[in-house]
């Protein structure tokens, strides 16, 4: 047998190999906790994941309730995970900052469910920590860039949704988020559309760390701000480190948001650096003529720089537009 032939042969099986190496690679996988699918756990399916895919990977998740603790690993980029419903399809855990126990930084660890990882998608699902009004317990948190949430009910008490990563950019859309306390904060550029923002106590809704030199932090776009029926005294937002940025337009606030709207962190000046500032909102708790003097409305001019083309395409170089 010639030499070309063998070569041609060698070829030929080399590719066969491939052939055979990318089918055998799952794009989509399924989860039912009731064994009628693949996986029975959200993580098993995760961990089953390529890594780094080439395309992306789709976690189908069957209804039911997932009680565990999942994280989605910086290699699972390009993962969606992907509910029937968010009213049924229901991912919960109980950690809490007194449970976990780990010191100061406790909070960090309190998470259901982390997600490193960049251009993660999650639709339909709900993200619940269930351990109560005990102090800080995490539901959602976010450390990768270009992460997207449609259509998600993301539940807790204090500390809901850690939203960080700095320079990452996340984007909510059709989403239910609950809390008490500074229950959405972190240091993300995040822009919340059409979402549902719900206080089950007197207290902050967001608690924003972000970087001296990010343009926009924490953006509410046509929102609706809701309350338990005994919330009647809940503020915007106080900064939970210097240069906080937040930003409610075209909102719906209801009557349960104080009158001066925001507070400053006790015991700091953060209030010289924060720039907090409202917009075309309507409602009870929109009525601005009682806000503290160092927050901001906008003109209208102000106001227009406050589009989803310029939030996450400012910068060329890293220019990211969500999927609407």
């Amino acid at each position: 047998m010639s030499y070309k032939i063998i070569k041609a042969a060698f070829i030929l099986l080399f590719i066969f190999f491939l052939n055979n190496l990318q089918a055998a690679i799952e794009y989509d996988l399924y989860v039912a906790i009731d064994g009628s699918a693949e996986y029975i756990s959200v993580q098993e399916a995760i961990n089953a994941s390529k890594a780094f895919p080439d395309k992306r990977v789709t976690i189908h998740i069957k209804p039911g309730v997932y009680n565990e603790k999942v994280r989605v690993y910086a290699w699972n980029n390009k993962l969606t995970l992907k509910g029937e419903s968010a009213e049924n399809t229901i991912i919960a855990y109980d950690d809490s900052f007194s449970k976990i126990n780990k010191g100061r930084n406790s909070t960090f660890h309190t998470y259901t469910l982390k997600v490193e990882s960049n251009d993660v998608i999650i639709k339909n699902i709900t993200i619940e920590n269930t351990a109560g009004p005990v102090g800080q317990a995490v539901a959602l948190h976010v450390e990768g860039d270009r992460c997207q949430f449609f259509k998600c009910h993301i539940n807790g008490n204090q500390d809901t949704a850690y939203l960080s990563g700095e320079g990452s950019r996340q984007f909510f859309k059709n989403c239910y988020i609950s809390g008490t306390t500074d229950f959405i904060f972190g240091e993300a550029t995040v822009v919340f559309n059409q979402c549902e923002i719900h206080s089950k106590g007197n207290s902050y809704i967001t608690a924003a760390s972000t970087p001296q030199d990010v343009p926009y932090g924490l953006v509410f776009m046509n929102c609706r701000l809701t309350a338990a029926e005994d919330v009647d005294n809940v503020m915007l937002g106080r900064p939970w480190r210097d240069y906080a940025r937040v930003v409610f337009l075209n909102c719906e606030m209801g009557c349960h948001i104080a009158p001066q709207g925001w507070s400053n962190w006790s015991g700091t000046n953060r209030d010289q650096s924060a720039f907090y500032a409202e917009y075309g909102n309507t409602g009870a708790g929109a009525v601005t003529s009682e806000r503290l003097p160092w927050t901001h409305a906008l003109s209208k001019k102000q106001a227009k720089k406050y589009t989803l083309k310029k939030i996450f395409t400012g910068n060329v170089k890293r220019s990211w537009m969500p999927s609407l």
